[in-house]
């Protein structure tokens, strides 16, 4: 069956009207005709009470299928459930693929979850209390149950017949995996390996060996390195004795690239855009610990500038250019920790880091070079004092390579004491490099005092 592909949001609004009409027949045959993709972006724009008309309408299994690929949070996914009738909801669960169903419970009110519990077939009830137990963000917790294995002693045409037999409840077949009798992980072979070979071929003989996998407590971050390092479609999991117990497919993965990017955004930006809700209050409870932290870092600016008091009051023409220095050194710490967070995201080894700690800090010599000419030459034929353009200058070329370093530096050291190095946000790096240049800035401007003051 060709699947129809919505054009507009014309279509959309005629297919809701069926619902809200209560024209069964009719949206059945229209929205199953959509591909699933589409099915759920029309769901996601449903009302409370179209989508109790929709679960009268459509079958578990229908439902199912739409919450395997929907893109909306698992939490919103976990309060539809509460929609629907206990023995519904186990049914839709029942039919989903086993890693998207356990992404979802895992925000189910502990009450509910009980109840589907006691409505799932034994075996599904099983495995998913199993993977609620994996800690987040491990390779256990995004695994799927679902693949096909074989063992060592078929032949090529009965491991065809068990293909066909599991294809289905299969979540993908990129890969069949090899087992021996105590379950443990020996082999892989691809499609087109059993395709190209006699059916009465042994499938030890053809099957690929050593096998790459990774632990169920393999970190996330890790697994999609190594599938992206390798190119793989999937990759086996298994427990500490070898034992194969799932899959992470490359869609899994694409899904745990774009979490940890954002998340690698959202520390630089230093706020948890996961978590922002339409509630200002609940935004502000979370948003107020890291801007308080940014607030006592910032009073260290300011008793700074208290200390040196007594310079500013001897020549205050220094003030003028205090934003000026912070803004520059700010700016380029904050470059700096984008590229430290982006290698270390990538894994780079030890020889590399340092090569990119030394790489930033040439470039700040570089860029505060130029810029410390640049606002000598202006400041001095500002104000016609090429020793006060001089002092600006210097502290900016110095400013600028600290904070360079600064930038880089703390998300690694971060890493080396197990801390994420996204927590180094942009503000607490642009608020660290103020205290650093103006404490740079009012040293030079102290030491070359007595050549401006009276200019």
């Amino acid at each position: 069956m060709v699947e129809k592909q919505i054009e507009s949001e014309e279509e959309i609004n005629a297919i809701l009207n069926l619902l809200n009409q209560q024209k069964a027949h009719d949206f059945r045959e229209q929205y199953l005709d959509l591909h699933v993709y589409e099915q759920a972006q029309i769901f996601a724009e449903m009302d409370y009470i179209q989508r109790s008309r929709l679960y009268r309408y459509l079958t578990p299994e229908e439902v199912g299928e739409i919450f395997n690929v929907s893109e909306e949070e698992p939490v919103v996914l976990a309060n539809y459930f509460e929609e629907m009738t206990p023995r519904y909801a186990a049914q839709v669960i029942n039919s989903m693929y086993t890693d998207n169903a356990v992404d979802i419970l895992a925000y189910a009110k502990k009450k509910n979850l009980v109840k589907y519990m006691k409505l799932l077939p034994e075996e599904s009830a099983t495995e998913i209390r199993e993977m609620l137990h994996y800690e987040d963000k491990t390779a256990g917790a995004i695994m799927s149950t679902e693949y096909v294995d074989i063992v060592g002693n078929q032949t090529v045409r009965s491991a065809m017949h068990v293909i066909k037999s599991e294809a289905l409840e299969a979540e993908t077949i990129y890969y069949v995996y090899v087992i021996d009798d105590e379950e443990k992980l020996i082999g892989v072979l691809t499609l087109r390996d059993l395709l190209t070979n006699d059916d009465d071929t042994m499938i030890s003989d053809i099957m690929n060996t050593p096998v790459m996998s990774v632990e169920v407590s393999e970190d996330q971050e890790e697994v999609a390195q190594t599938i992206r390092d390798y190119n793989f479609l999937a990759i086996p999991v298994t427990d500490y004795d070898d034992k194969l117990i799932g899959i992470i497919n490359v869609d899994d993965i694409i899904d745990v690239i774009d979490e940890e990017s954002s998340e690698d955004y959202s520390g630089l930006a230093g706020v948890d855009t996961e978590q922002v809700t339409i509630n200002p209050f609940e935004n502000a409870k979370k948003r107020l610990p890291s801007l308080t932290v940014m607030l006592l870092l910032g009073l260290l600016t300011v008793l700074l500038v208290s200390h040196f008091e007594h310079l500013i009051n001897q020549a205050t023409i220094l003030a003028v250019f205090i934003s000026t220095i912070t803004g520059a050194s700010g700016n380029a710490g904050t470059q700096s920790l984008a590229v430290a967070i982006k290698r270390i995201a990538n894994n780079d080894d030890e020889e590399s880091r340092l090569k990119i700690m030394a790489n930033e800090v040439l470039t700040g010599i570089l860029i505060g070079g130029v810029t410390g000419v640049i606002i000598w030459i202006l400041v001095g034929a500002w104000k016609a004092n090429f020793i006060l353009g001089f002092v600006v200058g210097i502290a900016m070329f110095f400013a600028i390579i600290v904070a360079n370093l600064i930038g880089c530096l703390i998300p690694m050291v971060m890493e080396k004491l197990n801390v994420d190095p996204s927590v180094a946000s942009g503000a607490f790096i642009s608020t660290l490099s103020d205290v650093t240049s103006l404490l740079i800035y009012f040293l030079f401007a102290q030491m070359f005092l007595q050549f401006f003051i009276g200019q």
